[in-house]
Order: C-alpha cells, then structure tokens, then sequence
C-alpha cells in the first residue's frame, strides 16, 4: 500500500546486548564455577516452557499463543546446528529456560545469540543470565546478545545488570494488503462503486462486470486490485502492465478506477477521491 510513497513493510526487531563482565560484576561471583540448578533441555521440557513463554507475554502485542503441541526448536542433525536449551530447575520444577542459537561446523567462536530466556521471576532470571554468561567466558567471549524486549523481565533484569538495546527495522518486501477476501470487500465497496457508474453504463452491463471482478475474473491478479481501490492504478495503468480489460467493461472499468490524478468527480461535496 505504501509503494507510492517510497515505503516498504518492515517490522521492528530488536535484541540486548549484555557484556560478560557486567554480569561478573552484577553477579559478585567467579564465572567459572557452575551456576546451580541448570541442566540441559529435552523434548519433555517443552510443556512447561510453553507455559512459562505463554504467561510471560500473556498482555504483549504481536504475540501468538502458544499450543500443547508447539515445537519450533531446531532438531540438531549432520552439518546442521540445532537448537541449544537450558533449563533452570528448583525445587523440582522448571523456573525458566533458555533457548541458544546453534552453530555449525567451523563456524568462529565470535558470538552467542540467544533467541529466548524466559524466567518465572528475577531471581531466575538473573541466574540464567549468568549461566550464558559462564559460557562465554569458558569460550573467551567479551558479550552475548539476547533477542527479548528491553521492557521485558528478562531485559529489565539485564538492564539492571549494564547492557545496551539496539533496534533495526529490516525491510520485509512485502505488501501489507497481499491477503483479502476479495468477495467481501468488494461486497462493502459496491455502494460506492455503484454511485461512480451511474451514468456510466445500465444497471445489467454493471451487474455482469461486478460479478466478474468478484469472481476474480476481472482483474484476477489481488495485488492489483488493491492498487486500483487505492486509486494508485487507473483502468489504463492496469492495462498497461499486462491486465486487458473486455471492450463492453471499458467505460464502467473507467469510471470504477480513475485513477489519483483525475478530475474531482463530481459530489455534493465537492471533495476529491482516491486520494490516499
């Protein structure tokens, strides 16, 4: 939708960046003993790290629940990394987890990415964050990255500790209206779609020429139509890439999609369409 301004999608992602001897010093502790209670992750483990991601982001936009059966993490296999999962348990159960990015084959020892680290409280937290950090130390890394939110536990706990957030915005290449029930939408436009076509062509021509483009027999291409709704495609833009329109449908194409840069049509108003 934002193509005519020189826009692209793009959706924020962000990570923590938190040096290993920040959290030597948070910690008041040597690296280099174990820190208590972590274990390595197993597909048993995965019920209750569903629970504890689910409670943690239960009031954060754009995240999805998750199921009883959700399992993205990464199976390890000949020359593929999989994913790396410790657990925090005490008393028994677990109280947070954290999810390593996996590395490959001759891959340098440069960095360590954590995709998750979701804890039921501080403590937890803090405890986790350490145990990543006594990997890199044995791995003779100055820092790690974490992929939460600076608002999260997690990240207040690591902001507490001494980290820095830093924010990208990746173009994602696509359309923000890509998906439509085209049926539907045009069924909410047809009033207005109708009063442009009043003395455009009679009431039976229209009606053929609608059920076709609801049909998708005109214009079949979505992406397109979409540009026609905004008025960022006329009738002949659409044409000219490609997108004959039947004779008969001319004129009521014509009057349906003018286009941005036509004339004010005429309303009581007095107001100028398809101006996004």
């Amino acid at each position: 939708m934002y193509e005519q301004f020189g826009f692209v999608g793009a959706v924020a992602e962000g990570h923590l960046v938190i040096p290993v001897r920040s959290v030597e010093q948070a910690a008041g502790d040597d690296l280099g003993t174990a820190v208590p209670g972590i274990r390595s992750g197993s597909p048993a483990d995965l019920p209750a790290m569903i629970r504890m991601y689910n409670t943690a982001h239960a009031q954060r936009p754009w995240t999805h629940a998750r199921h009883t059966g959700w399992n993205r993490l990464i199976p390890q296999a000949t020359w593929k990394p999989g994913s790396q999962t410790l657990i925090l348990q005490t008393d028994g159960a677990a109280a947070g987890y954290a999810v390593l990015q996996g590395r490959a084959f001759g891959d340098p020892l440069s960095s360590l990415t954590v995709d998750e680290l979701v804890a039921e409280n501080a403590a937890a937290a803090r405890r986790l964050l350490m145990a990543i950090a006594r990997l890199c130390w044995k791995r003779r890394l100055s820092e790690f990255t974490v992929r939460e939110p600076a608002d999260g536990l997690t990240g207040r706990v690591a902001r507490h500790m001494g980290c820095t957030y830093q924010q990208r915005y990746p173009p994602s290449g696509g359309m923000m209206a890509a998906v439509l029930n085209r049926s539907s939408l045009l069924r909410k436009l047809e009033p207005e779609l109708r009063r442009r076509a009043a003395v455009q062509q009679p009431d039976q021509v229209y009606d053929k020429a609608f059920d076709a483009l609801r049909r998708g027999d005109l214009f079949p291409d979505d992406k397109a139509l979409i540009r026609l709704l905004l008025g960022y495609w006329s009738t002949d833009d659409a044409y000219v890439h490609g997108m004959p329109v039947p004779e008969r449908y001319r004129d009521l194409c014509n009057a349906w999609f003018p286009g941005g840069g036509t004339q004010s049509l005429p309303t009581p108003y007095a107001h100028r369409l398809d101006r996004y």
